[in-house]
């Protein structure tokens, strides 16, 4: 039985000091830095582009405003992101907020 562990352990200690596993493992780790600075830079992208269309039409409702902030500005942020994506949402927090389509469509039916 002893003997069994010791060559397990044997085995073990080779294949955790083998340089082919650390690269298997930095690679992994690598990949995921890379697809972490793509969401980053994709969640910059759309929060700049929404920003702007918002900004030069001078208000944003209130669907919009969620959807720009609690689903694409806050992820983006809590993953490192910031710099000029923030700088836009700062002015996007500056509109006015009106409501949304939706919202008056169902006010409009409730006074019918």
């Amino acid at each position: 039985m002893e003997q069994w562990f010791q060559i397990l352990l044997t085995i073990f200690s080779s294949v955790l000091a083998s340089s082919g596993l650390w690269a298997y493992i930095t690679k992994r780790l690598e990949k995921k830095d890379v697809k972490t600075e793509m969401l980053i830079g994709l969640g910059h992208d759309r929060i700049m582009y929404l920003g702007m269309v918002y900004i030069e039409r001078g208000y944003i409702t209130s669907d919009e405003y969620e959807n720009l902030y609690e689903y694409l500005y806050k992820p983006y942020e809590k993953m490192g992101g910031n710099g000029s994506a923030k700088r836009v949402m700062n002015e996007v927090n500056k509109l006015p907020i009106h409501k949304s389509t939706y919202e008056m469509e169902e006010l409009n039916h409730e006074h019918e």
